[in-house]
């Protein structure tokens, strides 16, 4: 089908000027910066448009014959005399004469019909060669046939219809921008009262707010730091467990509240079990944070003397937790590495997850503790520590920098010089790993042995914390994302099992480079990535070919 001379697509050049759409009682003139360029660009993609106009793909060529026919907008169905109306806007060749088919037809006119209007305006003042002349009185009936029919509008229309009015040039607070956003808040649901925040007063005001679900959610740092003015002698260990887990949960590394949480630890140590203790202890593991209370460590070596042959699973937690901190009592290394103790979990549900921490626990003491004499692990026993990526990252996956990061790496060396998410001995999950020769050349990891040995050679067992270097003359370095995510909040301090990763790998050998978040955050587009790789690994003295892409 032909298109109607100084329709857009006709391939008509474009005027240097056009008029912009004013409101009513306002005068006309060509503004330069008026969305109405946007809107009816030529170089526009049918996307972009549609997405600024709120409705379904049109035509290409800037704003072609409009589909809505298909589906009225409004909800409202198109039949007979209404789909008529509705070609005949679609059609119109001025501004008066939309204004004449609606208001000609007041039986035929449903609310849908005046986004169609206002889209065939759009289409009228961006025709070529020349659009047609536009009356401000025009435009004054157009704006009041509007305002006085959109109290029947449904909120659908109404977006349309504000949406359109504000691209082509009508002024927010003219007369048409403003009822129709008058009539958008009123259709808005009323929103719910603020909840109130919840009083303190004592234990059971602090256990009111830390059970509510809303505060579990969003937490609030400052109403956090308040509940260290009670003292912990008064509260239950229901309470301080409660308060022990959000701050794990929400990676608050608050330390006034840290050290009420190990004061009440100290004091009540009577009273309390492993299984209550466990949950106390593991903030200052994933937080990384060794409280100043000078009898906290003999407090936990005296329960886990007294609790470690009641509850092994707690047993190990707490003392993964200390492995966090390096703060591993040999008292309980000797108990949890028995042949009893070993043998008395075997047969329990939960036997999979406590060897796994018993073979990180060996590793912390092959790695860190060269002064450690008593059992250890046997090999039969030992497990991958951590065989796939943290559950965290798995779970925030999305927001992580590895695939762009990845992507930059195969441009920048090619894909046979790195492995991604390897599994090295005992068990570390690395993000990016390279092969480097003595000379510093990236060689092609399939050609080498990405794995170091494991304990280190150079070291006797036990001793590898002394010395972590290996006879291996091929090195290897691991790139190290350090997300957002793996930080205390508000804070520079790694988080404890990311610390104790990097720190059992450079213990083994493998030589680091973090790439923090910040940085990565900074870089805009994979030219400065790529670029912000290469200096990263030229500072380490590597070389590699030309460019994989």
């Amino acid at each position: 089908m032909r298109r109607p001379r100084g329709e857009p697509g006709s391939g008509a050049p474009r005027p240097t000027e056009r008029a912009t759409c004013a409101g009513p009682g306002e005068s006309w003139s060509p503004s330069p910066n008026s969305m109405l360029r946007v809107l009816l660009s030529a170089q526009a993609s049918p996307a972009r448009l549609s997405g600024l106009l709120l409705i379904p793909p049109v035509q290409p060529c800037c704003l072609g014959p409009s589909k809505w026919g298909d589906r009225p907008l409004g909800g409202c169905p198109s039949a007979g005399p209404v789909q008529g109306l509705q070609r005949l806007l679609e059609q119109a060749r001025s501004p008066g004469e939309l204004l004449r088919w609606l208001g000609q037809n007041p039986t035929k006119v449903r609310a849908h019909h005046y986004p169609v209007a206002l889209h065939r305006l759009g289409q009228l003042l961006g025709s070529r060669p020349r659009p047609p002349p536009v009356e401000q009185a025009t435009l004054q009936d157009l704006s009041q046939l509007i305002i006085r029919n959109c109290p029947s509008f449904d909120i659908h229309t109404i977006h349309v219809c504000l949406h359109l009015a504000v691209l082509l040039g009508f002024p927010s607070d003219g007369p048409l921008v403003c009822a129709l956003e008058q009539e958008r808040r009123f259709r808005l649901p009323p929103k719910p009262p603020p909840p109130l925040q919840p009083v303190l007063h004592g234990g059971q005001g602090l256990e009111a707010a830390l059970s509510c679900p809303r505060f579990l959610r969003y937490p609030r740092q400052h109403l956090i730091s308040s509940l260290a003015e009670a003292r912990p002698e008064e509260l239950t260990p229901h309470v301080m467990v409660l308060l022990a887990q959000h701050l794990a949960r929400h990676r608050l590394r608050e330390p006034q509240l840290l050290e009420a949480i190990a004061h009440f630890l100290v004091v009540q140590e009577a009273q309390l079990n492993s299984k209550v203790v466990q949950k106390l202890v593991l903030p200052f593991g994933r937080l990384n944070y060794l409280p100043l209370e000078q009898q906290f460590m003999p407090c936990l070596e005296r329960i886990l003397a007294r609790e470690a042959g009641v509850a092994p699973l707690a047993t190990v937690n707490i003392l993964m937790s200390l492995c966090q901190l390096r703060c591993l009592p040999f008292r309980a290394l000797h108990f949890v590495f028995s042949p009893g103790f070993i043998n008395h979990i075997s047969g329990t549900p939960h036997a999979l997850i406590v060897r796994r921490y018993l073979s990180l626990l060996d590793t912390a003491v092959e790695l860190e503790l060269p002064g450690y004499r008593g059992p250890r692990l046997p090999r039969r026993h030992q497990v991958p520590i951590f065989p796939q990526p943290l559950t965290t990252d798995r779970a925030r996956c999305k927001y992580s920098h590895k695939d762009i990061v990845a992507e930059g790496l195969r441009q920048l060396l090619g894909e046979e010089k790195y492995r991604q998410d390897l599994t090295v001995p005992p068990g570390y999950c690395t993000d990016f790993l390279l092969c480097v020769s003595s000379s510093g050349a990236v060689l092609p990891v399939r050609t080498q042995d990405p794995f170091l040995p494991y304990p280190p050679r150079s070291c006797p067992q036990g001793r590898a914390a002394s010395n972590p270097t290996t006879r291996d003359p091929a090195q290897r370095v691991v790139l190290m994302l350090r997300e957002r995510w793996h930080f205390c909040r508000d804070g520079r301090v790694l988080l404890g099992s990311r610390a104790l990763r990097e720190r059992h790998l450079g213990l083994m050998g493998y030589q680091l480079l973090p790439l923090p978040f910040e940085e990565l955050e900074s870089q805009r587009g994979l030219p400065q990535l790529k670029s912000y790789l290469r200096q990263k690994l030229q500072a380490l003295g590597l070389r590699w070919g030309p460019e994989g892409g």
